[in-house]
């Protein structure tokens, strides 16, 4: 019969053995890793409309990676609004990469000391592996005769567009009307903030997300109009045929998603090497072309010129340097007491 301190040495043996154990999964794929079926785990938290081709993505490179490598990873993937997403990594989500809808969102999350400075360079195109742009979505038949920015201030149009305290793709939006208005009042700031004044007076409801904003005027049949990510449109065409058209402004905005590893919680996870993977497979070939097939614009031109029937190339677009960089622009527009803020109160 053991005595009882074989019991205990026994016991304490054994614990050694397990703390062993999960030291030696730790250091291979940090506390993502699952000992019960070998796979890493990363966490990817992204914007509300790239449900569908990170749901894609994911399954191309889980298997490529473990071909490549041999180890087995399993992405989990995380939707909302831009900017709130950014803020729930702040606040606590354990994201290994983000990829969310503009560059200043993933800003936020370098100032708090989680993303090291120069995440911009680290992948190639201002780690911006495919871009979008803004335009207009409407029934069919566009019964209010929707076809520019100026439709949307008449009288009688109900306009669906997120918030852009909340969604990165509502301040695209704002962007692309202002630089709109910019052109048409000539740089005449009292006229541009009525027109845009005018705007969002006919906002019928803003969602906290361009998905939600979706869902209510293709769902909920609410709105005339939506002013949306292509992507979405495109999206929302092919799924429900002879419904709904789309309508490409006169002119919008180089929509330019960006894409980062937060360092912090990479390094902690033991991530590091997955997460980098994760994010430079977006440019391969063949991930360009899922992301085209999604409806967003790959950043390989080559890719882009596959996909020239889906997309309008010709279309005027401003970019974010227009408005001084995200820096700026976010400070000016959406910043709390911004120029948002005071168009949207009055």
């Amino acid at each position: 019969m053991m005595s009882y301190n074989s019991s205990i040495r026994r016991i304490a043996c054994l614990a050694l053995a397990l703390v062993l154990a999960v030291g030696l999964f730790s250091s291979c794929g940090g506390k993502t890793e699952d000992i019960s079926d070998g796979r890493v785990r990363i966490t990817n938290v992204s914007y509300d409309p790239t449900r569908e081709l990170y749901a894609a993505y994911n399954e191309w490179f889980a298997e490529t990676y473990e071909n490549e490598t041999g180890v087995k990873v399993e992405v989990i993937q995380s939707h909302g609004g831009s900017g709130s997403q950014a803020r729930s990594v702040v606040e606590g989500s354990d994201a290994d990469v983000v990829t969310l809808a503009l560059a200043n969102d993933i800003t936020l999350i370098e100032k708090q000391g989680m993303i090291e400075p120069g995440w911009m360079s680290e992948f190639d195109r201002d780690s911006s592996p495919y871009t979008s742009t803004i335009v207009f979505l409407v029934r069919a038949g566009n019964e209010k005769n929707i076809k520019d920015w100026e439709d949307l201030v008449k009288e009688g149009v109900d306009i669906i567009t997120p918030d852009p305290k909340s969604s990165g793709a509502a301040c695209w939006n704002f962007l692309a009307a202002w630089h709109y208005a910019d052109d048409k009042f000539k740089g005449d700031e009292t006229s541009i903030r009525n027109f845009m004044s005018g705007l969002y007076a006919n906002v019928a409801v803003m969602d906290s997300g361009a998905r939600g904003s979706t869902t209510t005027f293709v769902e909920n049949g609410q709105g005339d109009v939506l002013v949306s990510w292509e992507n979405e449109a495109i999206q929302t065409v092919a799924e429900y045929p002879g419904e709904f058209e789309i309508v490409s402004p006169s002119v919008s905005i180089l929509a330019q998603p960006s894409v980062a590893i937060v360092d912090e919680n990479a390094g902690r996870n033991g991530t590091e090497e997955i997460a980098a993977a994760y994010l430079g497979h977006l440019y391969t070939e063949e991930a360009q072309r899922i992301i085209g097939e999604y409806g967003y614009r790959p950043s390989d031109e080559a890719v882009l010129g596959e996909f020239a029937d889906k997309f309008d190339l010709g279309m005027n677009l401003c970019t974010i340097d227009d408005f001084g960089g995200w820096g700026e622009a976010y400070s000016t527009y959406f910043a709390d007491g911004g120029v948002f803020d005071e168009i949207y109160r009055k």
